[in-house]
Formats: structure tokens, C-alpha cells, sequence
């Protein structure tokens, strides 16, 4: 019988690549699914965590959160949940090409979108993505009391809550997210209390160099040199 002390396991993992040929920034749009390549780092995930004592899965409600989460489901018998805290952030980009060195910090039309980096100015504000997102993973701590979950997510709310618990600052600069695709971070808790926070890579063969945490943008391919991953 678990305890109010116990030691509980939440595993906050970052979904597998997205079709995405035009590198467009889809942020919370609908229909975006992982490419072929995704669709083998969430098997290689779930095979990673297949012999965990894993008793409870959840993800965002974005399909391609929700394609990642499902084998990890599928191999311990369990039903996938859905929390709608788990969703990517708000971003006013959603939808246009947006990148690092693409020349969009340089266009009048999106200056007003930029004057204040801190909070940010252009989405979703740090400290709202911080309150949802703990409130999902105690949510899922709860749900897997002295036992282990896992939580798919997008990678500026995992960075965001990671970087709270390990008490830095939340403004950043994106191209240095340890946030890799199919990553796990995972917070151990015991009892209400997160104590510990672990960050792995099961599926880094997988990922392109490109996309892998500190990457310099790619050049010259269309689509790669985009900050669009999410």
C-alpha cells in the first residue's frame, strides 16, 4: 500500500518528430502527426520504459503528443489519459514560418511582438506555463502514488518547468534547451515533494543531429533550420 511518503516517478517526455515539411511553427494547430521517424522514437521510448512499474499515461491533447504517448499505453495495459495542462504554448507565430536566422527578428511587423522577452511579449507567459504545468505533474504524481507516469508534453512547457524546480531563470535562449525530441525529464518526488530531476535521451540515435540540444540551425535545407519543434 503506498504512503503519503513514498517515492513516486513522473516522466515528462517531449513528443517524436512532426511531419512537417515546410517548417512551419504549428504551435497548438490541429493536424500536425508524427512523421515515420517519430512514430519510431515513441516505440523506442515505450520499449525503453516497457520494464518500469508504469501505472498511469497522459499527454496533451495535440495529436501528435497523443501518437506519441499511445505505445507507451499500449505496453503496460493501460488507457491513455488526456490533460489539457500538458498543451503546448500559446504563441502569436502559430502558423508562419518562424526560425532562428531566418530574418523574421528583422520585419516591423513583428517588433511589437517582441519588446519584452522576459515575460514573453509574443506568447504565452512563463509563469502561467510553470502553474499548469505543475499542476499536471502533481496531477499524475497523484495518479501513480509510489509508482511511476509518464506525461507527454511539448518542449518550451517541459523546459519552462524544469527550469522552475531547478530554481533558474525562465527567460532563455531557445537554441539551449536540453529538451531533445522523444527526451524524458523526469521528476522523482517523495511524497508531495520533488527531490530529484533526471533528463535522458532513449531515442537520441534517432534524433537528427540538427535537432539535438545546442544544435546550430541547419543551413540550405528547407524546413531544417527552423525553430519550429514543439
Amino acid at each position: 500500500m503506498s504512503t503519503r511518503d513514498d517515492l513516486t516517478v513522473v516522466h515528462v517526455m517531449r513528443h517524436g518528430e512532426v511531419h512537417n515539411p515546410d517548417g512551419i511553427l504549428y504551435g497548438r494547430l490541429p493536424e500536425y502527426h508524427l512523421s515515420e521517424l517519430g512514430r519510431q522514437m515513441a516505440d523506442r521510448v515505450a520499449e525503453h520504459l516497457a520494464s518500469r512499474d508504469i501505472t498511469h499515461v497522459v499527454s496533451s491533447p495535440l495529436e501528435r503528443a497523443q501518437e506519441t504517448a499511445t505505445p507507451i499505453a499500449k505496453a503496460h495495459g493501460l488507457d491513455l489519459a488526456t490533460d489539457e495542462r500538458l498543451i503546448e504554448a500559446d504563441n502569436v507565430f502559430q502558423g508562419k514560418t518562424f526560425g532562428v536566422g531566418d530574418g523574421a527578428l528583422k520585419k516591423p511587423e513583428n517588433w511589437k511582438h517582441l519588446v519584452n522577452p522576459f515575460r514573453p511579449s509574443w506568447g504565452e507567459p512563463y509563469v502561467e506555463q510553470v502553474v499548469r504545468m505543475m499542476g499536471a505533474l502533481d496531477a499524475a504524481k497523484d495518479a501513480a502514488r509510489g509508482q511511476e507516469a509518464v506525461c507527454v508534453s511539448h518542449q518550451l512547457p517541459i523546459w519552462i518547468v524544469r527550469s522552475f524546480v531547478e530554481k533558474r531563470r525562465l527567460w532563455h535562449d531557445p537554441r539551449k534547451r536540453q529538451c531533445t525530441l522523444a527526451s524524458l525529464t523526469t521528476f522523482t518526488y517523495r511524497g508531495d515533494k520533488i527531490v530529484s530531476v533526471g533528463y535522458s535521451e532513449p531515442a537520441r540515435d534517432l534524433v537528427p543531429a540538427h535537432l539535438l540540444a545546442g544544435a546550430k540551425p541547419g543551413k540550405g535545407v528547407k524546413g531544417k533550420d527552423k525553430a519550429f519543434g514543439a
